[in-house]
């Protein structure tokens, strides 16, 4: 992947970024608008969560073959047709009158927000191929990647409450345009490597059917009916037929769609084991917090979205500023590592939030903890991510990192969210006061989220262990890039 002009790198980038943060916003910012949505097309409460669920189905259940169709045909040019898909659904979106409607246009969305996110990280890497240049690219990214959804709240309730929720999806439009015209004329387009032997069609397939078969039964049965309803179970247990079947196929085919030896490598797979584990705690943080924030504080969705913003900001400074130094410095999993202690601990200083508490001494402190710690983390873990990826196979780097984001938060959120649930409504039968029973419930759950964050510390003091002779080579390389910086 290489631009027109080298020194214009870094302006591509932030037209990479741009993208993304559209397709990230996309995720939040529509939860602020459902009540908005909801009394203007009359959804019931049910029906009104495929208004999300939609969008999480196809974003999730595409984001793998996506990555690795951008290897093969050019990641440019699936980065461009997810784009106007994207514009083209949000367009529908924004002038839907009916509930179909809206909901088959968010389904698309989720398509082409697929495809355009998907590529993306591979397309970085490629273009910044020395490491110190590489690992600030990456922070910047990451930063967009985690940081843009706290930002969906603020724009969501602005969007709505100064016009309509209309404009939440027709301001998509005029940002996709310029995103698209720039990313032509300073990104040259790449050939792919093709097919070779021929399309993996059954590998296509079964890979999508089980990863949006699995995103529904986390979004729907197992959300609204817990993990041991039969439905769920039997779902889960077709879900995972099919990736086994998936990995068979993938195992002795000859052209194989997603070669099975990139799963090698122990930084890939660990990377991508941390990410699902630490980004199921932090995603129920948002959600769950957000309920706190409104149900038991009173906060309306603009003060929601100014709530969170110190979670954005510390997030940005790091992202942006510190974290290519530390990694350049001290290697990406000693910097990982303490950011997700941080992120541990804003979970667990979380649980300290009574039912009348303020947000300077009970919210403040946890925003600060959660972005300075995911500014550190997060970063660090997309290099890992994408340590030692081929060129050819940067694409399915990419998307397998978005993949495993997206399935852990939906996993998370449904499991979390669930447990939460249950919690209050058994302390309001035993007797508990409505906004009490529901705050011990938001602190069950952080707790939960704490324990997953410590799980993904745990299994990065341990997968992602390398042998002494290699950090010391790591370290040795780091040193003078960061000097010469310095």
């Amino acid at each position: 992947m290489t631009v027109r002009n080298e020194e214009n790198r870094w302006l591509a980038l932030y037209v990479l970024c741009t993208g993304m943060l559209m397709i990230v916003l996309d995720m939040t910012v529509v939860n602020v608008a459902l009540p908005y949505i909801q009394d203007d097309l009359g959804f019931s409460n049910s029906s009104l969560a495929w208004t999300v669920n939609a969008y999480l189905i196809a974003f999730g259940g595409l984001l793998l073959l996506a990555g690795r169709f951008g290897d093969l045909v050019g990641r440019r040019t699936v980065f461009l047709a997810g784009l106007a898909l994207f514009t083209v659904a949000s367009l529908l979106c924004g002038l839907a009158q009916s509930q179909e409607m809206l909901v088959a246009a968010r389904f698309i969305q989720g398509v082409g927000g697929a495809m355009t996110s998907a590529v993306i990280l591979g397309m970085i890497v490629t273009m910044f191929p020395e490491p110190r240049e590489q690992a600030k690219a990456i922070g910047v990214y990451a930063f967009v990647a985690s940081g843009g959804g706290s930002v969906g709240l603020l724009a969501g309730g602005v969007l709505t409450q100064s016009i309509n929720w209309h404009w939440i999806f027709f301001i998509n439009v005029p940002i996709a345009i310029v995103t698209a015209i720039l990313a032509v004329r300073l990104i040259e387009r790449d050939e792919g490597i093709g097919f070779g032997g021929g399309a993996d069609v059954p590998g296509a397939v079964l890979i999508t059917s089980s990863l949006m078969l699995g995103v529904y039964t986390i979004v729907k049965p197992a959300a609204e009916n817990g993990w041991g309803d039969p439905q769920t179970l039997l779902l889960s247990v077709v879900s995972l037929g099919l990736l086994a079947a998936f990995i068979a196929r993938e195992a002795t085919t000859g052209n194989p769609l997603i070669p099975l030896r990139i799963f090698r490598s122990r930084s890939i797979t660990g990377a991508n084991i941390i990410q699902a584990l630490s980004i199921s705690g932090m995603f129920a943080m948002f959600f769950l917090g957000t309920l706190y924030l409104q149900r038991i504080l009173g906060y309306d969705a603009l003060e929601i979205g100014f709530a969170f913003l110190p979670a954005t900001i510390a997030m940005g400074l790091m992202s942006a500023r510190y974290s290519d130094r530390l990694v350049t410095r001290f290697g990406a999993r000693r910097t990982l590592i303490p950011g997700l202690v941080l992120i541990m601990s804003a979970l667990a200083l979380f649980t300290r939030a009574p039912v009348g508490g303020s947000w300077v001494e009970h919210v403040l402190p946890v925003m600060l903890l959660l972005g300075f710690g995911a500014g550190m983390a997060f970063p660090a873990l997309m290099s890992l991510a994408m340590s030692g990826v081929e060129r050819h196979e940067a694409g399915l780097a990419s998307g397998l990192v978005n993949t495993t984001a997206q399935v852990g938060a939906a996993l998370g959120l449904a499991v979390l969210a669930t447990v939460s649930a249950s919690h209050s409504d058994d302390l309001i039968a035993d007797g508990e006061a409505v906004p009490q029973a529901l705050t011990d419930g938001y602190h069950l759950a952080f707790w939960i989220g704490a324990a997953l964050v410590l799980a993904a510390i745990v299994a990065a003091t341990t997968v992602l262990s390398p042998d002494e002779q290699a950090e010391e080579a790591e370290l040795a390389t780091a040193e003078p890039a960061y000097s010469e910086a310095a």
